[in-house]
C-alpha cells in the first residue's frame, strides 16, 4: 500500500514499517519457508511500487500473481484490514502486462543468441569449463566472420561449420575439439525440447518496454508467466540472469533518485546461484553492486538467506524474514544466521521469533533516511489490494489484446543470418566442387579424345604410309609390267619386223626368181636386154 509517499509493507501495533522510495534501490530480500507468506509480501510490495509510479518486473511461478490485473475481494480480507487499522485501504486492480517466454500466455519474449552471449548460454546448456571455452571460440568466429547468431539454427550451423574447419581456427582462437562441439549440440537439442527455441529469435525484446507507466502515472507491473518455464530450472534461472544483465547494460548511470526507475523481483532466487562457478558469481556480485546507481532495485525471494551468497546479502538493505522451521541442526544453523543479519530488538529474541512466526507475519528491517538498517520489528504483512489467485484465459487475453504492445512481438521474423549464410556457402562450395568435377571430367574426356584422335591419326598415318608403299609398289609393279609389255611389244614388233623382213626377203627371192624365170622366158621371146630391164624395174617398185 502506497501511503504518505512511502511503501507500506507491514504494521507492528501502531508502527508502520515502510520502504522509503529513495532507499528502494538499495535492494532487498524476502525469505521464509514454503507457505509462510512470501508471495503475499512480494505482491504487496509490487502493488505499492506501482502506485508510486515505479514499473515492476516479477515472475509468476505458480500462476497466482496474475490476479494483480483484477480487483481484490474486500470481504476476504476485511478482518485483516480492520485488525491492522488500515485507513484508506481499497481493493483495486493494477496496470499489468503479461509476458511469456513461450508466447502463449503473454507477449513473447525473444532474444538473439549473440545478445544472450556464451556465458549465460553455457548456464542454460550446463556446460563444463572446457565446453564453454569451445562455445566462446564459436562466438568469436561468428563475430569475426560476420555470422549473425540469431536463433538456435544459426548456432547449430556455426558449431558444425567451426568443427569442420577446426584446423583453420586452432592457431588463432585455440583448440576446438569435436567432442566438446558434439556435447554442445546435444545440449542444444535438450534445450530446444524445453521450448527454448521460441526464446531465441527476432524481434528481440526491447527492455525499455518494461519501463512503462499507465495513463494515470502508475507503474506497469510486468508479470512473466513462468508456470511452464519453472519446470526447467536451468532455463528459468538463466533467463532471469540474462534479464538482469540486459537491465544493467541498457541502463545509464543516474545516481541516487527519489524513487527507483524500476524494481525487479527474482523469485526462487536460489536457482540463480546453485552450482554457479566462482568467476560467474563475481560478475553477478559486480552487477548487483553497480546497478543501484542506475536506478534499479533488486529484490531476491527465496526460502532462506543462505540461498544467496554472502557478498550479495551484504548489498540487500531492505529485508523481510518470514517463518523458518528449525527441526534439524542444519535448519537451526540457518535460523541463527538469519537472526544474526538483523539489528537486535530488545523486546524479543530474534532467533526464537523466526521459528514462531505465523502465516502473514514477518520480521522486518528496512533502511532509514540515512541508509542504515532499522531495528528489526515483528509485524503483520498488509493484505494485497488486488485479487490473489489465477485468472481465466478470457480475462488474460483481453488484457494482452488491449496492451499497446499487442502485435509488436507476436510474429517471429527469420532474417538472413548465420544459418542461411553457411548453407549458401556450402551450396556455393558444393557448386564449385561440382563445377570443378565436371571440368575435370571434361578435361579428362578431352584428353582421352585427344589421345584417341592422336592414335587414330597415327593409324591413319600408318595406313597412308602403307597405302603409299602399296601405291609405290603398285607403281613399281606397273612400271615393270609396262616395261615387260613394252619388251614383249618390242619383241613382238621385232618378230613382226623379222617376219616382215623374212616375208619381204622371201618375196624378193620369189620375185627375183619369178622375174628371172620370166626374164628367161621373155628373153627367149623378146630378147635378153628388154627382159633384164623389166626385171630390175619390178624389183625397185
Amino acid at each position: 500500500m502506497y501511503t504518505n509517499d512511502k511503501i507500506l509493507v507491514g504494521k507492528s501495533g501502531d508502527k508502520e514499517l515502510c520502504i522509503l522510495p529513495n532507499m528502494a534501490n538499495r535492494h532487498g530480500l524476502i525469505t521464509g519457508a514454503s507457505g509462510s507468506g512470501k508471495t503475499i509480501t512480494l505482491k504487496v510490495m509490487a502493488e505499492s511500487f506501482s502506485d508510486a509510479g515505479v514499473p515492476v518486473f516479477l515472475a509468476d511461478v505458480k500462476g497466482d500473481l496474475a490476479g494483480t490485473a483484477i480487483e481484490g475481494d474486500i470481504e476476504g480480507i476485511q478482518k485483516r484490514v480492520d485488525k491492522l487499522g488500515l485507513k484508506g485501504f481499497e481493493c483495486k486492480k493494477f496496470p499489468v502486462r503479461f509476458w511469456d517466454l513461450y508466447g502463449e500466455n503473454g507477449h513473447p519474449i525473444r532474444a538473439t543468441v549473440e545478445a544472450v552471449g556464451p556465458d549465460i548460454l553455457s548456464m542454460m546448456l550446463g556446460l563444463s569449463e572446457a565446453q564453454e571455452g569451445n562455445l566462446d571460440i564459436v562466438f568469436e568466429v561468428a563475430k569475426d566472420e560476420n555470422l549473425k547468431l540469431i536463433n538456435l539454427a544459426d548456432l547449430r550451423s556455426t558449431l558444425q561449420y567451426v568443427a569442420e574447419n577446426k584446423d583453420k581456427y586452432t592457431l588463432k582462437y585455440g583448440n576446438v575439439t569435436p567432442q566438446s562441439i558434439g556435447v554442445i549440440q546435444r545440449s542444444l537439442l535438450a534445450l530446444e525440447k524445453q521450448g527454448a527455441d521460441k526464446f531465441f529469435g527476432e524481434p528481440a525484446l526491447d527492455i525499455k518496454d518494461f519501463f512503462a507507466n499507465d495513463t494515470d502515472g502508475r507503474g506497469v507491473i510486468n508479470i512473466l508467466h513462468a508456470v511452464e518455464l519453472f519446470q526447467s530450472p536451468d532455463l528459468y534461472a538463466s533467463f532471469l540472469l540474462w534479464l538482469l544483465n540486459t537491465l544493467f547494460a541498457s541502463s545509464p548511470e543516474v545516481g541516487d533518485l527519489d524513487k527507483p526507475k524500476m524494481v525487479f523481483f527474482f523469485d526462487e532466487a536460489h536457482l540463480l546461484f546453485d552450482s554457479m562457478p566462482g568467476y560467474r558469481l563475481k560478475r553477478i556480485i559486480q552487477v548487483v553492486k553497480l546497478i543501484r546507481s542506475r536506478g534499479i532495485g533488486l529484490y531476491f525471494v527465496s526460502q532462506n538467506p543462505t540461498d544467496v551468497p554472502d557478498e550479495i546479502l551484504a548489498q540487500l538493505g531492505n529485508r523481510v524474514q518470514h517463518a523458518l522451521r528449525a527441526y534439524t541442526p542444519s535448519e537451526q544453523k540457518v535460523v541463527k544466521a538469519a537472526a544474526a543479519a538483523f539489528r537486535v530488538n530488545k523486546e524479543f529474541d530474534t532467533e526464537t521469533a523466526i521459528s514462531e512466526l505465523g502465516t502473514g507475519e514477518a520480521l522486518i528491517s528496512f533502511q532509514d533516511e540515512k541508509g542504515a538498517p532499522a531495528i528489526v520489528e515483528r509485524a503483520f504483512i498488509l493484505p494485497p489490494q488486488s485479487f490473489m489467485g489465477a485468472i481465466n484465459d478470457m480475462v488474460r487475453m483481453k488484457i494482452i489484446n488491449n496492451s499497446p504492445l499487442c502485435g509488436k512481438y507476436d510474429e517471429a521474423i527469420d532474417n538472413e543470418s548465420a544459418h542461411e549464410r553457411i548453407v549458401k556457402h556450402r551450396e556455393e562450395k558444393a557448386g564449385a566442387e561440382e563445377e570443378a568435377r565436371i571440368k575435370a571430367e571434361e578435361e579428362k574426356r578431352a584428353a582421352a579424345e585427344a589421345k584417341e584422335a592422336e592414335k587414330k591419326a597415327k593409324e591413319e598415318a600408318r595406313a597412308a604410309k602403307e597405302a603409299e608403299r602399296q601405291a609405290a609398289a603398285e607403281a613399281r609393279a606397273k612400271t615393270a609390267e609396262e616395261r615387260q609389255k613394252l619388251a614383249i611389244q618390242k619383241q613382238q614388233e621385232a618378230l613382226e619386223a623379222k617376219k616382215k623382213a623374212n616375208s619381204l626377203s622371201g618375196k624378193i627371192e620369189k620375185t627375183v626368181t619369178t622375174g628371172v624365170q620370166r626374164g628367161v622366158t621373155n628373153a627367149i621371146s623378146s630378147g635378153i636386154s628388154k627382159t633384164i630391164k623389166s626385171t630390175f624395174k619390178n624389183i625397185f617398185k
